[in-house]
C-alpha cells in the first residue's frame, strides 16, 4: 500500500484506491460497496480506513455469508444489519440533524430497501422513525399516522408495484419527499421500472426520485437535507 499526496488523500491498495480526503471534503468517509468485493478485500479496505481515523464506515450490499466472514476477521468492531444488508465499522454518530427523518415503506417486501435508507440516515447522525406496510391498498394505515408524518423534516418513501405511495405522501406533507422505487412486483412491474416512472411522473410537488432499490442514496440525501441550516 502507498499513500499519495502530502496529506495522504488517497491510499492505493492495488485493487482499490481509498479516498481518505472524502471525510474532510464532505463530512462523511467513503462508503464501501460490498457487492462484487470479496470478504478479504472488504476487511483490508475497512481496516485501512479505521487505522486512519475514518469513522463510521458503512459497507452496503453485503450478503450474510460475506458478513459472517468479515465478522470472523474483525470481531465486535463490525456490526451487521441483515435486513438492510449493511455493515458498519464504528458507532453511529450522535443525532445532530435539525429534525427527524421518516422512512415510509409501502409493503413488507420493500423493507430491505427501507432499512437500508434508515440505517444509513441513523449512522450519519439523524433521528429516524419508521412506518412499515402502509401502502395505498390500505390507505387508512397511513392516515392513522399522518400527524407523525407531517412532523418529519424529510420523508423517504419506499414502494414497489405501481409506486403510488410517493404521490400520496407528497400530497399530505410540506417536507421534501425522496421517493425510492423498488424492484418488488409482478411481471409488468419490470423490475421496478413501473414504480420509477410513476414516481418521476408524480403530480405532487416536492417529490424527488432516486434509482431503483437505492435506499442508501435516499438515506444519504435525507441526511444532507436534515443537516442544512
Amino acid at each position: 500500500m502507498k499513500a499519495t499526496g502530502p496529506e495522504e488523500r488517497t491510499l492505493d491498495m492495488g485493487f482499490a484506491q481509498i479516498d481518505l480526503d472524502r471525510l474532510r471534503r464532505q463530512g462523511v468517509p467513503e462508503v464501501v460497496y460490498g457487492a462484487g468485493k470479496t470478504a478479504g478485500q472488504i476487511v483490508a479496505i475497512v481496516s485501512a480506513m479505521r487505522e486512519r481515523g475514518q469513522s463510521p464506515v458503512l459497507i452496503t450490499r453485503i450478503d450474510p455469508d460475506k458478513a459472517a466472514a468479515v465478522t470472523s476477521a474483525l470481531g465486535d468492531a463490525f456490526e451487521y444489519f441483515p435486513t438492510a444488508r449493511i455493515g458498519r465499522i464504528g458507532p453511529a454518530r450522535k443525532p445532530d440533524g435539525r429534525g427527524r427523518i421518516a422512512v415510509v415503506c409501502a409493503g413488507t417486501s420493500d423493507l430491505p430497501v427501507a432499512e437500508e435508507a434508515a440505517i444509513t440516515a441513523e449512522t450519519l447522525g439523524n433521528k429516524v422513525s419508521r412506518m412499515a406496510d402502509v401502502g395505498v391498498a390500505g390507505l387508512h394505515r397511513l392516515l392513522a399516522r399522518v400527524e407523525e408524518l407531517r412532523s418529519a423534516r424529510v420523508v423517504v418513501v419506499v414502494a414497489g408495484m405501481e409506486g403510488a405511495l410517493a404521490s400520496v405522501v407528497g400530497g399530505l406533507v410540506r417536507a421534501p419527499v425522496i421517493a425510492v422505487p423498488t424492484s418488488v412486483g409482478y411481471g409488468a412491474a419490470f423490475g421496478g421500472l413501473s414504480a420509477l416512472l410513476s414516481m418521476l411522473n408524480s403530480c405532487a410537488a416536492g417529490v424527488s426520485v432516486v434509482n431503483i432499490d437505492n435506499g442508501f442514496g435516499a438515506g444519504f440525501l435525507a441526511s444532507r437535507i436534515n443537516h442544512m441550516d
